[in-house]
């Protein structure tokens, strides 16, 4: 680049705008992001020296730009964007641009090195509405002799100035865990090897300056849109230059690429906020919710029940029934029968692939059933696992050479839930999987399908060879046939809970079982991290029993329904034996739910930082009123409630304040209640925005509903 302050040539400059930002790139020497941030004049011409380079002592002689796919062969010693090998050659392949092709909005790049016998073609799609930017490589083999990819990897740089990461970790049923690090020196890696999204590894990272908060500050988050092992990283270079990595982790062997074939990277999902952690959540759910999300029918979506935590294994028509008849009462619209329901599935040591009706415990078949849960109008929803498999099985004694795995070498893998996984690259198993779900959804009146994964892959291998990737590549495919066939049947991704959950198995189903946890207290941070990446109306989230079945606590019912509330929610318990007031209390917060179901399922979400690190404080708001969550779940610091001010609402409107809901102890824990709480005064959205209002001191593990609705 020159360093004399000319303007740079407008062939080698592509900016790409959207609603509030802009993505510059600079093709020479390397195809580079220089700049990615607030909106600038396109108009106006770019000065090279904006962008060029100092050259230290005792470095490389040539400055060379952060690429979008860093390469060792030109110097940068940082994380390649590509590592593979002809036995042995061509392993630092050194690519020039040859072609560059731009529309509004988008860029495709063509990069070739013949002497390696490799392409790349990079797109990158910056969402004019959401200001979500979509960016993905495909490696092609042009060379005569077969190519081993060991990786593929999708990078973007970040300002010097974002000090501190934001990353997410887990476990089964504790998903979605946040954790704030310093992004100083070195690098975070974090890695997924279990075959699946993971509850431990969610593939989203973000970026921030150290004043960054839920309100304000700039960040970049990102989100890998793959259902499969992966690797995502942060590195801070000797130079101080930053950037995030993000890649589908390839086992040895796994891709061999034959002359003239093609390996593609999943999509990557970034977005810059100059507006905080809320201006992040809110560009992602609008970008899911008009580039991922395709449901079937135009509808609200429907509340659930689901038969697992009443009735388990325990399966008995006439008691279902029952059960159906006591939930429709309460408002459910969809009921869901979970796993038990197919030949000899008594427990979960057995039956796994047996995707027939069981006959013992259902003589008459599903469809007495059905119509009865029909009858009360409510839609009926049906459990399956299709890529697992029981040893204890018809289909495993039939065919055992269907199972993923290296048995055939004397290997003896471990099992997961007594359970194994079906080869799904093997034609015969897949072909067999789509059969049988293809005949349960012509027979009988099904609207839904609850698809659960509850194991990990181990010795995952298909002929022999490294399959995680195909085995993640067949999945996507199986769905995508199943609903081809049945267009308007909607699906759940479930595994173990939150164990799948991302962008590209959103674009085939159409709601995630968030946890397996249905304990109030763990949700809210459950959800609360899930949110960052997810609109409200695809996280499942049910109200449970008093007694959590997954942590042994018991939570009092407004807590429980506040946390349900805020999802796409569900019931999940035995509702025979309940007491009137328990089973009024689900009534009360599903017609609540049902009340604020298009503002909660529609509306721009948000959390308010607390200065109380035990209070959780969020909501979802449109034109006319804003709905808030204030959740305590520890111990209050003080003694005196903080202060609750809304920078959420407009200045110039009046709001009326109410109190949707509140525990019922909630006026023993005070002599005195903050006057509004009772008198629901008209408030002007300035005063609550800079002053607001005295938040009264509550118990821990407690929830308070409220409404700002604006005044005419």
């Amino acid at each position: 680049m020159s360093t004399k302050g000319s303007e740079a040539s407008p062939e080698n400059v592509v900016h790409l705008q959207s609603a509030h930002t802009s993505l510059i790139l600079m093709l020479k020497p390397v195809p580079a992001m220089v700049y990615w941030g607030k909106k600038i004049d396109a108009d106006t011409s770019l000065n090279d020296s904006l962008f060029d380079l100092p050259v230290g002592q005792a470095r490389l002689d040539e400055a060379m730009p952060l690429a979008l796919l860093p390469e060792q062969g030109r110097g940068d010693f940082g994380s390649p964007g590509i590592e593979g090998h002809r036995d042995g050659k061509d392993w630092a392949p050194v690519f020039e641009l040859m072609s560059v092709t731009t529309s509004p909005g988008s860029t495709q790049l063509l990069l070739s090195d013949p002497r390696s016998g490799l392409e790349v073609c990079t797109k990158l799609v910056l969402d004019e509405d959401s200001d979500v930017l979509t960016l993905n490589h495909t490696l092609t083999n042009t060379g005569t002799t077969n190519y081993s990819l060991q990786r593929l990897a999708l990078t973007l740089p970040v300002d010097d100035d974002f000090l501190d990461l934001i990353s997410f970790h887990g476990r089964w049923p504790h998903e979605f865990q946040q954790q704030r690090l310093s992004f100083k020196h070195g690098g975070f890696v974090q890695e997924n090897r279990r075959g699946r999204t993971s509850h431990e590894s969610f593939p989203g990272l973000v970026a921030l300056q150290k004043e960054t908060h839920e309100l304000s500050g700039n960040l970049i988050g990102m989100h890998l849109g793959w259902s499969g092992n992966h690797r995502i990283q942060a590195q801070v270079k000797s130079d101080g230059r930053r950037y995030l990595q993000a890649e589908a982790l390839l086992a040895a062997g796994e891709i061999s690429l034959a002359p003239g074939d093609s390996f593609a990277t999943p999509d990557l999902y970034a977005v810059f906020s100059a507006e905080g952690l809320n201006g992040m959540m809110q560009r992602f759910h609008q970008f899911v919710r008009h580039q991922i999300l395709s449901f079937p029918q135009s509808k609200l979506r429907p509340v659930h029940f689901n038969t697992w935590e009443g009735i388990y294994f325990d399966h008995e028509p006439q008691r279902i029934m029952e059960m159906a008849t006591a939930v429709a009462r309460l408002g459910v619209e969809r009921f869901i029968l979970d796993d038990g329901w197919f030949t000899n599935r008594d427990d979960d040591t057995r039956a796994l692939g047996d995707w027939q009706v069981d006959k013992r415990k259902y003589p008459e078949g599903l469809k007495p059933v059905i119509e009865h849960i029909n009858q009360l109008g409510m839609e009926f929803g049906l459990w399956v696992e299709p890529e697992m498999v029981s040893k204890n099985s018809a289909l495993f004694r039939a065919h055992p050479e269907w199972m993923l795995g290296m048995d055939e070498l004397g290997y003896q893998q471990p099992a997961g839930r007594h359970q194994f996984v079906l080869d799904l690259q093997n034609p015969d198993a897949f072909n067999y999987l789509l059969s049988s779900l293809d005949s349960l959804l012509t027979d009988h009146h099904i609207g839904y399908l609850k698809w659960d994964m509850n194991r990990e892959l181990v010795q995952a291998a298909h002929q022999g060879s490294a399959a995680y990737h195909g085995q993640t590549l067949a999945y996507y495919r199986l769905i995508d046939a199943l609903r081809e066939k049945h267009p308007y049947v909607e699906i759940e991704s479930c595994a173990s809970g939150g164990g799948r959950v991302d962008y590209e198995v959103l674009k085939r189903t159409h709601r995630f079982w968030t946890s397996d946890c249905n304990d109030a207290l763990e949700r809210q941070t459950i959800q609360r991290g899930m949110q960052l990446f997810f609109p409200p109306e695809v996280m499942g989230s049910h109200i449970g029993p008093r007694l959590s079945h997954t942590t042994r606590r018991c939570h009092d019912m407004s807590l429980r329904g506040i946390t349900a509330l805020f999802g796409h929610m569900g019931a999940e318990l035995d509702p025979q034996g309940l007491e009137d007031c328990e089973l009024r209390a689900f009534s009360k917060y599903i017609a609540l739910h049902k009340q604020y179901r298009p503002l909660l399922h529609s509306g721009t979400s948000f959390v308010l930082p607390s200065v109380d690190s035990g209070t959780h404080i969020y909501g979802v708001m449109d034109d006319s009123v804003v709905l808030l969550a204030v959740v305590q779940l520890s111990m209050q610091e003080h003694a005196l409630g903080q202060r609750l001010r809304l920078p959420v609402l407009c200045k110039e409107k009046r709001y009326r304040v109410e109190v949707v809901d509140a525990p019922t102890a909630f006026s023993k824990t005070m002599k005195h209640l903050p006057v509004w709480i009772e008198k629901m005064p008209v408030v002007n959205g300035d005063q609550l925005s800079q002053i607001g209002l005295s938040l009264p001191v509550m118990d821990p593990e407690s929830a308070m509903l409220l409404s700002f609705t604006v005044e005419p």
